[in-house]
């Protein structure tokens, strides 16, 4: 499940601790923004750092056991050998108590660090991605051209996943929202070829999908440029799209495996986070 989705849940019966990520100097596990969510019997997300994380836990249980206080002084943590630790780097924490009545506030907030994903395709790579992105910083919205495609485990389910049904398929792309990471693996290369040009458009005229990748192998690309080249689309135009998908290297054709290595590929077009 989505960790802000997690926390959201919780929230509903519980009092927690955020802590967040205010700053953070040289070498450091997470970087600022990063958070996760202490309660009494579990934690949500993470803040990385090993020790690090060991006493910003505590620190947060001590805080959560003072019904009356809010919040604790913003926390710097030198990563040395004051924490056994040999990052170097300087890492300064954020507590804040929440509950229930913080819900629709940490909702906005909170959302702004998921990327948009469109997927288009509820097949079996589909299905496998779509568990996979679940539980990574991407929004994901599920679109397919067939009533009742999507698996009512994660249609109906507690991920954070928008499914949509759109026929023609390619009548979604104008509605993306902007900065999307594009997937498309319908059932049907005509259906596939659709949405390809579909987001070629929007890429001319409002240039914000960073990202357009098309499942195949590298005959089916080939195929596709000659009829996108026919539509009126130029090779730098068609140099956005990537086919095949995923990352090199990894050669299974199993969902699953198809499924990491795409995810993979989206997690390369984010910014670098800092090394520990």
């Amino acid at each position: 499940m989505n960790p802000l989705r997690r926390l959201l849940q919780g929230l509903a019966a519980a009092r927690a601790v955020l802590v967040e990520v205010e700053s953070t100097q040289g070498s450091a596990p997470r970087e600022a923004g990063t958070w996760m969510a202490v309660f009494a019997d579990r934690i949500v997300a993470t803040i990385g750092g090993g020790r690090l994380e060991f006493d910003a836990v505590a620190a947060a249980r001590a805080l959560l056991a003072e019904p009356s206080r809010t919040a604790l002084a913003s926390r710097r943590y030198a990563l040395g050998p004051s924490l056994g630790q040999c990052c170097g780097g300087v890492v300064v924490l954020r507590y804040t108590a929440v509950d229930a009545a913080d819900i629709p506030a940490l909702r906005q907030r909170l959302a702004g660090a998921q990327v948009p994903v469109a997927l288009f395709g509820g097949g079996h790579v589909g299905a496998a991605l779509a568990r996979v992105l679940a539980s990574l910083p991407f929004s994901l919205t599920w679109i397919d051209s067939r009533d009742e495609i999507f698996p009512p485990e994660l249609a109906e389910g507690d991920a954070d996943i928008t499914c949509e049904h759109s026929d023609p398929v390619q009548a979604a792309v104008p509605g993306l929202a902007p900065g999307s990471r594009v997937l498309i693996m319908s059932f049907s290369h005509a259906e596939d070829l659709d949405v390809v040009a579909a987001c070629l458009q929007r890429r001319r005229t409002r240039g914000d999908l960073p990202f357009i990748g098309l499942i195949g192998s590298h005959t089916k690309w080939a195929t596709f440029r000659g009829r996108l080249r026919a539509r009126g689309f130029s090779d730098e135009e068609l140099a956005a799209v990537t086919c095949p998908i995923g990352v090199p290297g990894i050669t299974g054709k199993e969902p699953e495996v198809i499924a990491v290595a795409v995810a993979a590929q989206l997690l390369q077009t984010l910014a670098p986070s800092r090394e520990a």
